[in-house]
C-alpha cells in the first residue's frame, strides 16, 4: 500500500534538464571535451560531482580541481533557478492530488540542497513537502538507492510503501533498487529508451497521472 510519494526535482517538477545539459557541455568544453547531445545519455541524471568525474574519466585533463568546477557549475545553475526557472506542466495539480489523499510527500534530488531550496522558495511549494532530501548528504548519488532509502527513513515509511516519480534512467534505477514503485516520465528525447521497462508505469506528463493510474500502481505487487 502506497503511503508516500517521492518526487525527483529536475525534469519532473521543474524544466531544468535542458539547461543542465547546456551547462555541462559549456563547462566541459573549457577542459577540452567537446560533448555532443547524444553523448550525454550516460551522464543524464547524475549529480554535479559525478557528472564532472564522469567526463574526467572519459578524457582526463591536468591538475583537476573538482571542487572548484562544481562550485562554478552550481553557481551558474543557481542563477538560472533564481531568474529563469519554470515549473513543469501539472506540478500543482499532482501535488494537490496526493495531498488530498493524505499521503506524505517528499522530494529526493541529485541536485545540491542550495538549488533545491531555491526551487522551493521561488515557487512557494514548501508546505507540500514533508521531507526534502539531497543526494549530496549521502555517500552515493543516483543510480545508487541511498537518496531514496534515506528519504523513506526520514518519512518513517518502509521504502516498499513509497512511490517515486522520476524522469531519468539513473533515477528509475535508484528508486527501483530501493524497492519502491516507480512512475517514469521521460522527456521526448529519452521516452522510447528500452531501459524504462523496469518502471511500473511510463507516462508523458504529470497531468496523465490520475486516480486510475495511481490505483493501478497501488495494487501492483513488486
Amino acid at each position: 500500500m502506497i503511503e508516500a510519494v517521492i518526487f525527483d526535482m529536475d525534469g519532473i517538477l521543474i524544466d531544468s534538464e535542458t539547461f543542465w545539459q547546456e551547462t555541462e557541455r559549456t563547462i566541459m568544453k573549457d577542459y577540452g571535451i567537446e560533448i555532443k547531445k547524444e553523448m550525454q545519455k550516460d551522464s543524464f541524471g547524475l549529480c554535479t560531482a559525478e557528472q564532472i568525474a564522469f567526463w574526467y574519466n572519459y578524457k582526463p585533463w591536468p591538475n583537476p580541481d573538482f571542487a572548484e568546477i562544481e562550485k562554478n557549475y552550481d553557481g551558474i545553475m543557481l542563477n538560472y533557478f533564481n531568474t529563469r526557472l519554470e515549473l513543469m506542466p501539472g506540478v500543482t495539480y499532482i501535488l494537490d492530488f496526493f495531498k488530498k489523499k493524505g499521503l506524505k510527500i517528499a522530494l529526493a534530488s541529485s541536485s545540491n540542497l542550495v538549488l533545491i531550496e531555491a526551487f522551493v522558495k521561488r515557487f512557494n511549494l514548501g508546505h507540500y513537502f514533508d521531507v526534502i532530501h539531497s543526494a549530496e548528504n549521502e555517500e552515493y548519488a543516483k543510480p545508487h538507492p541511498a537518496v531514496y532509502i534515506g528519504t523513506a527513513k526520514r518519512l518513517s515509511i518502509n521504502p516498499m510503501n513509497c512511490m517515486a516519480i522520476e524522469d531519468s534512467i539513473h533515477g528509475v534505477i535508484s528508486a527501483k533498487a530501493a524497492r519502491m514503485k516507480v512512475v517514469a516520465i521521460p522527456d521526448k528525447v529519452h521516452y522510447h529508451y528500452p531501459e524504462y521497462v523496469i518502471a511500473d508505469l511510463k507516462l508523458k506528463s504529470l497531468n496523465e497521472l490520475g486516480e486510475k493510474e495511481f490505483n493501478s500502481i497501488n495494487n501492483h505487487k513488486i
